[in-house]
């Protein structure tokens, strides 16, 4: 996943915001989010190839998410697969930071990632990049595939517009965060970072959503809102190659909070 969203207690209506875009190659299989079979209290998206996640909630109210962490250096086959930082959580019963501490010592088995875990409660992050265990304040974030609200363009300006939406109180938050997701538009070239992939594919990269071929882009964009009373809405979108819709599917659960 390359782009996440949020806003932690920042709402009255919804303290739990999340709007993500999830990146990945095409011809990697993967199932589209539902309460997992072996694990029925978890609702996510599952990656066939390895069996993790990259984002997904559970009815305990339990969220976690992870990013790649881009920094164009070539890298061999990572003995871990990062989708299990997130389904490891998950699953479990330990805290967010309890977690993470038992991830700094084995940091390195894994390729370069950022992760969020947490709940309505609380809610922390951590890089394999960064020596740090971060508890996220209340707030707008966003998480690209570097630092927890590194200013890269699809950042800043969808923190700004996801502060926006919230501000007006909007009754179809849902679809709007859908199309806030859904832009493709191209930032300056000189707004870019520069991470050692190149300019042209830093320009391809560069919009919230990724459609410039059959390889990789865009996969999913989801929506997820929790109100203060537990009510949870899932909401995800497919696409396949050069963007093209595929699918959605919208789930309304109780969590505890």
């Amino acid at each position: 996943m390359c782009l996440i969203l949020f806003a932690f207690q920042a709402s009255q209506r919804w303290p739990f915001i999340v709007a993500a875009n999830r990146d990945e190659a095409y011809d990697r299989p993967a199932q589209s989010a539902a309460f997992w079979l072996d694990q029925p209290q978890i609702f996510a998206g599952r990656d066939l190839q390895l069996g993790g996640t990259w984002m997904g909630l559970s009815k305990l109210g339990r969220f976690a998410a992870v990013t790649n962490f881009r920094d164009g250096l070539p890298k061999g086959l990572a003995p871990r697969s990062r989708g299990e930082l997130v389904s490891h959580y998950l699953s479990s019963q330990q805290s967010a930071k309890n977690h993470f501490e038992q991830l700094q010592s084995k940091k390195d088995q894994y390729a370069g990632f950022s992760s969020l875990a947490g709940n309505l409660n609380e809610l922390w992050y951590f890089s394999n990049y960064s020596p740090l265990i971060q508890s996220v304040p209340p707030g707008v974030h966003g998480l690209s595939n570097h630092l927890l609200n590194t200013p890269w363009p699809k950042v800043t300006q969808g923190k700004a517009q996801l502060t926006k939406l919230i501000q007006q109180e909007t009754n179809s938050l849902s679809d709007d965060l859908m199309c806030l997701l859904a832009e493709r538009e191209l930032p300056p070239a000189s707004q870019l970072p520069d991470t050692g992939i190149g300019a042209l594919r830093e320009k391809e990269l560069g919009p919230k959503f990724i459609a410039v071929d059959n390889l990789y882009g865009t996969r999913a964009s989801t929506v997820i809102l929790i109100d203060q009373k537990g009510n949870a809405l899932f909401r995800e979108k497919s696409f396949s190659s050069h963007g093209q819709y595929i699918g959605e599917i919208s789930s309304e659960f109780r969590v505890t909070i």
